[in-house]
């Protein structure tokens, strides 16, 4: 078919994935998708935790190969660094990496979808390197292995996030402002590391606490999730400590905040502010931050033929994979409606948190809510069941190479069980 759309898609993250076989789907012959990444794999970040407590290198099966699933949807895909986007001229400029010394090269675009993620910015935290500990990778998680199996003394362990600065513009829809990016990891580990403590003869969930720079963690769950999840955080016997603003360092016995105080501890397991990548910031199309403007179908005001998806989109709040997955949808229906001349109606962004949480010893939480955008929804089951679920959605996602059906998660509310923790 002649005269085919140039779609860009960068980014081959969840999103990333996610939206070019949508695209394929949904604007068939009449489009060409060219993908960029600095990479040719996913790292399942999700199961990080599990491989870790069980004793594993999580690079070892958490590395998932896409290439195949782009080919045989008749995608391109090129593995390189993007260097900057020149929107008026519909331009990405990129430089090739897989060896070092490329020239930078330039491709053009009729329609750009960014999904480039954010960067995470441990390198602002003082003291992390030396003294810090997360699960954000696998480099990281298996960091957490070796010191957990080889060096771990039984000491205090804080958890908790940095103080995230989310985008603004006049641009945006109202959305709730977050002052962490994520919370959901942060209470998943502090339930998951308590089971490896107890199983180990190390401790158990009196040698944890949890941190927050807001008010209360995990805001995003909504005040009736959270009724019922923080007694049994207290009943446990965690530490909680709320309204630090931020980490100011991190050093050998602790952590010191921007509060003023501090919180002694043998590992500091932190989750950091999440930035745009440096290049993204002052493009006429992001926010004060250089997360990427767009309604709630997905589209740029001022460049109607650039999206985002993901966490490079400022209405991404927080920054989850279940809200990332809804808004590749939407963009690659309207997308496809443009080019295809089609005018079917397509609902927007309806923001809510879906998600699944290991809790150890082969139990876990699933949420659904909501609440904390303004609606009616909020939904908590916890037992044996949800933890099948998360650990199945795994092998869905690798078996149907990003393409989740959109009852994978909502799944659970049909047969997730109330096992006691």
């Amino acid at each position: 078919m002649k005269n085919k759309k140039k779609i860009l898609v960068l980014g081959c993250n969840f999103a990333g994935l996610t939206i070019a076989r949508y695209l394929h789907r949904d604007a068939g012959d009449h489009v060409t998708i060219t993908v960029i990444d600095r990479k040719n794999y996913i790292n399942f970040i999700p199961n990080i935790p599990i491989e870790v407590f069980n004793g594993h290198n999580p690079a070892d099966t958490l590395e998932f190969q896409f290439r195949k699933f782009l080919k045989s949807d008749g995608s391109e895909f090129i593995q390189g660094e993007v260097e900057h986007i020149d929107a008026s001229n519909k331009k990405v400029h990129f430089t090739p990496n897989e060896r070092k010394g490329a020239a930078q090269e330039v491709i053009i675009y009729d329609y750009l979808v960014i999904a480039l993620g954010c960067k995470l910015a441990y390198d602002k935290i003082e003291g992390f390197a030396e003294f810090g500990h997360t699960f954000s990778d696998t480099f990281y998680g298996n960091e957490v292995r070796n010191y957990l199996y080889n060096e771990y003394k039984g000491g205090h362990i804080a958890i908790g996030s940095d103080r995230f600065v989310q985008g603004q513009s006049p641009k945006l829809p109202k959305v709730p402002v977050a002052v962490a990016a994520c919370e959901g990891p942060p209470v998943e580990l502090a339930f998951s590391m308590a089971d490896w403590l107890k199983k180990h003869k190390k401790g158990d969930a009196k040698n944890i606490t949890l941190f927050t720079p807001g008010d209360v963690i995990a805001e995003d769950a909504g005040k009736s999730i959270l009724d019922q999840l923080l007694p049994m955080v207290s009943e446990m016997g965690y530490g909680y400590k709320t309204n630090t603003i931020g980490i100011k360092r991190i050093y050998k016995e602790g952590i010191e905040f921007k509060d003023g105080t501090s919180l002694e501890a043998e590992m500091k397991i932190v989750f950091p502010n999440w930035e745009p990548h440096s290049f993204m910031k002052d493009l006429p199309f992001v926010d004060d931050q250089g997360f990427v403007i767009t309604d709630l179908f997905m589209r740029n005001p001022d460049f109607p033929e650039i999206f985002a998806v993901g966490d490079a989109a400022s209405v991404t709040i927080p920054k989850i994979g279940s809200l990332g997955h809804m808004e590749c949808e939407i963009a690659s229906m309207v997308i496809a409606n443009d080019i295809l001349g089609k005018n079917e109606k397509i609902a927007p962004l309806q923001p809510m948190l879906l998600c699944y949480g290991d809790m150890g010893n082969n139990k876990g939480f699933y949420m659904h809510t909501n609440e904390w955008w303004g609606g009616e929804t909020s939904i908590l089951k916890m037992g044996y069941t949800p933890y099948i679920l998360k650990m199945g959605f795994k092998t869905m996602y690798q078996t149907l190479g990003g393409k989740v059906p959109s009852w994978g998660l909502p799944l659970s509310e049909i047969v997730g069980d109330h096992s006691i923790i």
